[in-house]
């Protein structure tokens, strides 16, 4: 399928008045019917995205400026409010809701001219690593149609692969953006955290959720966060964007220190992801990079802590969902009790479920101290040692995953072993920082991928080193 012009330039194309927005999203509605073999896509938004389609080309004729992103379809994963269509979570309890309102992201691209043409498939509310768990469908991965996406903004991914959207958005809880990224090869950018409002996103660990975009270059994500990024009154833990913004940061990587992350690189590396690193590293020194091993000691117990805080927030953020107040109610209940119990075995998948037991027994009274608080404590940790390491290097590189993509069905039912897929994306979660996955490889046809990392706050410098990292590749 033909790739979609850079997103910059279909909006200068639109806003001269070259290009319809109208036809723009008529051509991605028709990728999306004619990829439907993927199973990328839940729903569709297609009359109000022509509408606003409309609206835009009537604005360009009246001689306005329609914004940054003026008619450039994009895909929304179906975790974010949005008006059009139904918002579903790729679960079963929200089947047929309706959103009242928009996501503050959502919001923030409308304004400057993009447009929503459709949902994505992922894990449904976010849990799992592969796209397996929705209710609805399972998301093939673009490149062998027997294998995993990715998750679990799997569908958000393949569809910026397939190009049935110029670029989509996604949501990373522990990897959730970067590690499908990595597995459907495309650009997947987790900001720091607070950086992009949670406002009008389905909760899954309120702690560790960010919201970022999926691109086909680091230029296209700078862009996207530019605009997504800022302060929201609508979610009080938002800070202020950078002052110099996200695009056309400094990519020159003379004089940097790259740090190794030594955890990374241990027997459960795949060989070729990790001969396909050391050949960037050889790029990057002759652009000027100093890389140097750099250890944090305290990784390893990073999925063990993020798999007892996660699943206890996953706990108390699924409470809500309880068939009485919106989402998919059991009818043919005789009491209150019945109805809450019957509504959620029914309307919950079986990961839900999972983590939800995991969530509400490390909460328990006699567990509190054992597990919760203790992981918290470890937490702390965690960010220590990220901040004393971006004290002697400026970035952090190493694999996305242990394994390029894997076959469908082969650790579905082994939830430790898919688990265990998040091994080297949690952490960056749990300390709050910035972390891209940037394409860099094709090995037996599938996607090779790099994650590169910075302190809190350091977006733009990240976005800088990542074109050079890209550019390098």
């Amino acid at each position: 399928m033909k790739s979609w012009d850079n997103i910059t330039k279909i909006a200068f194309s639109v806003n001269e008045g070259k290009s319809s927005a109208v036809d723009l999203v008529k051509e991605s509605l028709k990728r999306i019917n004619e990829a439907s073999e993927y199973d990328a896509i839940i729903s569709l938004t297609k009359d109000r995205a022509l509408e606003r389609a409309k609206m835009i080309d009537d604005g360009v004729s009246q001689g306005q400026n329609m914004g940054r992103l003026a008619g450039v379809p994009f895909i929304a994963k179906d975790n974010f409010l949005t008006f059009g269509g139904e918002t579903t979570a790729a679960s079963n309890i929200l089947k047929g809701f309706n959103a009242p309102y928009q996501a503050s992201a959502i919001e923030k691209l409308e304004a400057e001219g993009a447009i929503v043409v459709a949902k994505a498939n992922l894990d449904a509310f976010a849990h799992g690593a592969s796209t397996e768990n929705s209710d609805f469908m399972i998301t093939k991965n673009p490149h062998d149609k027997t294998r995993v996406p990715g998750g679990s903004s799997g569908g958000s991914a393949a569809s910026v692969v397939l190009g049935l959207a110029p670029f989509s958005i996604g949501t990373d809880t522990g990897g959730s953006i970067r590690q499908p990224a990595a597995f459907s090869g495309c650009v997947g950018l987790k900001p720091t955290y607070g950086l992009v409002s949670r406002s009008g996103v389905v909760a899954m660990a309120s702690s560790t959720d960010c919201i970022g975009p999926m691109t086909k270059t680091v230029g296209e994500a700078s862009l996207i966060l530019d605009i997504m990024s800022g302060r929201d009154p609508l979610d009080s833990t938002t800070i202020e964007k950078d002052t110099l913004g996200y695009i056309g940061a400094d990519s020159d990587l003379k004089g940097k220190k790259i740090g190794l992350v030594k955890e990374y690189f241990d027997d459960s590396l795949n060989s070729e992801i990790k001969d396909s690193i050391d050949e960037l590293i050889v790029k990057l020194k002759s652009a000027g990079a100093e890389i140097k091993d750099v250890s944090l000691p305290i990784l390893p117990s990073a999925l063990a802590v993020y798999y007892i805080l996660c699943p206890a927030e996953v706990s108390s953020n699924l409470s809500r969902y309880d068939g009485q107040r919106f989402g998919y109610s059991y009818e043919g209940a005789k009491d209150l009790n019945e109805s809450y119990a019957e509504s959620r075995a029914r309307g919950f998948g079986r990961e839900a479920k999972r983590r939800i037991i995991i969530g509400t027994y490390v909460l328990s009274s006699g567990y509190y101290d054992a597990y919760y608080k203790k992981a918290q404590l470890v937490r702390t940790k965690i960010v220590n040692d990220f901040n004393d390491a971006f004290r002697s290097v400026d970035f952090l590189l190493g694999p996305v995953a242990p394994t390029q993509a894997f076959k469908i069905g082969e650790k579905s039912n082994d939830p430790l072993a898919m688990y265990l897929s998040d091994v080297m994306t949690v952490a960056p979660n749990l300390a709050g920082i910035s972390s891209i996955t940037i394409p860099i490889d094709m090995k037996n046809n599938l996607p090779v991928a790099v994650q590169l990392m910075a302190a809190q706050k350091h977006d733009r410098s990240l976005l800088g080193a990542a074109r050079k990292v890209e550019e390098l590749a």
